[in-house]
């Protein structure tokens, strides 16, 4: 019986990554399934009268883009914070944080995203007084692009409580001054905690990893009518950029109840995951709450499969945790977990069948995560288990050869790199001796290693534009040595954003392909990307994304 489509795109580029088929001109879908590719007019003698016709008018067809590494609550969030990207300045600061002041009367604490760590000036990070002049006054606080610090004004750290300091987690700190007050710097989620639960969504947005399992206070009705509407537009903010996946890495049971409710409604447009996140404070009873958000959410449109662990801080707060003490320093930064407990984490979680995706930045994070997975191997057996690392910024080369060895995937955001495009190129120098950094955002060594390595944004740290993303990877910016900036093909980039992540996600026999029978995730590009100037590949962008067969965002 031959199926006849309800939607085919004709007169395109289509990169399929199905090696019986690797290059096509069209699509057709039926129901939430291809069931057709291959030549244009083919495909056009398949379609009823019924049937929608997409002219591609020669542009690039792909599987839809999966994000394996976003904050999805966070980034939804963040939309209607102030954005302080690209912002440097006193001046510049406090005139931008008046003006958000006027805009949002009511908030409790003025919150500000995307700060550099240089935001007030080179070679030093901004103290309270310095936010004091910002936002005299109201409290304000804003935060890192890396997600890992916030600074506060007085105001701020007075009203959270923790002006003269407070216990924090391992791993955290509460920076402090001579005179025993804070000096504005709270480094790491426990830290800044207290400031998030006065900000405009309370840290319900980063409550699965601040605070562990569940968001502290419980919302009132009306902020969880305004947690799940900001997370259904940012749902749309990611099928905008063409992506039909998000591999979550943080949430709860909360996030995952909202979630399903804006399945319910028909408003789910992204396959999400939600991992179980376990910390260094955590009993390995609470593994048990991981089982039941696995047995409570398990089908191809909202999961739970995967424990989420961190094992260190960044490189610019020096929590990275490194074999070398910092240049200058005898700090090796700070590890999150300890190598015992961790090692037993691991074992516990693979013993389970569920996947481990752990944050090592350090070259000695990134060690120690990778003996967690061989102590896990060796207690419970070799299996399929495909353990991430999540960033991997340094690398000792002695480890290079184990992530093949153990089958772990490398999971990387080349845009995070100096040579990235996006953040300051001279952020990391005076941090990395010159040894490492011809290790450092180490893709295409990776690639060449064996190595299965899948790409990201971990938005909100960087937008959630994948093609910008690509462009950082396949035309990095030049550097002085001994930095050694890898370039990637554009194929081997694209393939680690869709084939590749459908793999990280044991989903590679029906997404990141497109071929008939898989599941009809894809995105229609509004330009031919191969025949772009390697540095212009950031302006392509979507023209139509489909998520299991239905539209998600059509330009």
């Amino acid at each position: 019986m031959v199926v006849r489509p309800d939607l085919i795109i004709l007169n395109g580029k289509a990169i399929t990554f199905d090696p019986e088929q690797p290059r096509a001109q069209a699509v057709a879908i039926s129901g939430n399934k291809i069931v057709a590719v291959g030549g244009s007019s083919d495909m056009r003698a398949l379609a009823t009268e019924d049937t929608r016709i997409i002219d591609a008018m020669g542009a690039t067809i792909l599987p839809g883009f999966i994000d394996s590494h976003v904050h999805l609550f966070a980034g939804a969030a963040e939309l209607g914070y102030l954005d302080l990207a690209g912002v440097y300045g006193i001046e510049k600061l406090r005139d931008l944080v008046s003006a958000y002041s006027i805009q949002y009367p009511d908030d409790e604490i003025l919150f500000g995203v995307g700060a550099s760590y240089q935001v007030i000036g080179p070679d030093r990070h901004p103290t309270r007084q310095d936010l004091d002049l910002v936002s005299p006054d109201r409290p304000f606080a804003m935060i890192s692009t890396d997600h890992h610090t916030v600074w506060a004004n007085t105001s701020a750290l007075e009203l959270a409580g923790i002006l003269h300091g407070a216990a924090v987690d391992q791993g955290a700190e509460i920076v402090m001054a001579a005179d025993g007050r804070a000096t504005g710097e709270l480094r790491e989620a426990s830290a800044f905690a207290a400031i998030l639960l006065r900000t405009r969504f309370g840290g319900r947005e980063l409550a699965g990893m601040t605070t562990g399992a569940d968001p502290v206070p419980t919302p009132t009705l009306e902020q969880r009518a305004r947690d799940k509407e900001a997370l259904a537009q940012g749902l749309l903010h990611c099928a905008r950029h063409g992506i039909t996946g998000l591999h979550n890495m943080d949430g709860n049971f909360y996030t995952l109840e909202l979630l399903d409710e804006l399945r319910s409604e028909g408003r789910l447009v992204c396959r999400v995951e939600v991992p179980f996140h376990f910390k260094n404070t955590d009993g390995l009873e609470r593994f048990a709450e991981a089982e039941e958000m696995r047995r409570r959410w398990n089908d191809d449109m909202l999961w739970c499969r995967r424990v989420k662990m961190f094992l260190d801080g960044v490189i610019k707060s020096r929590t990275a945790l490194m074999v070398r003490p910092y240049p200058g320093t005898t700090h090796h930064g700070d590890a999150v977990f300890g190598v015992e407990e961790f090692n037993e984490a691991c074992i516990r979680a693979d013993a389970l069948g569920f996947q481990i995706a752990v944050h090592a930045i350090g070259d000695l994070a990134v060690r120690r995560v990778l003996d967690g997975f061989e102590a896990a191997r060796s207690a419970n057996g070799s299996r399929d288990s495909r353990h991430r690392i999540e960033h991997i910024e340094t690398l000792h080369p002695d480890d290079l050869p184990r992530f093949a060895e153990l089958d772990v995937i490398a999971s990387l955001q080349p845009g995070h790199a100096p040579f990235g495009g996006f953040f300051d190129k001279e952020g990391l120098n005076s941090l990395l001796y010159p040894e490492q950094k011809p290790f450092a955002f180490a893709g295409q060594q990776l690639r060449d290693s064996g190595a299965k390595v899948i790409f990201s944004t971990d938005w909100p740290v960087m937008p959630v534009d994948a093609m910008g993303n690509i462009r950082a990877a396949v035309v990095p910016v030049e550097m002085p040595a001994p930095w050694e900036p890898q370039s990637q093909s554009l194929e081997e980039s694209l393939y680690s954003y869709t084939a590749g992540n459908a793999y990280a996600q044991f989903a590679e026999d029906r997404l990141g392909r497109l071929r008939p029978g898989m599941l009809a995730d894809v995105v229609l590009m509004d330009m031919d990307i191969e025949a772009l100037e390697p540095e212009a590949l950031g302006q392509a962008t979507a023209r139509m994304t489909i998520c299991g067969g239905a539209v998600t965002w059509e330009a």
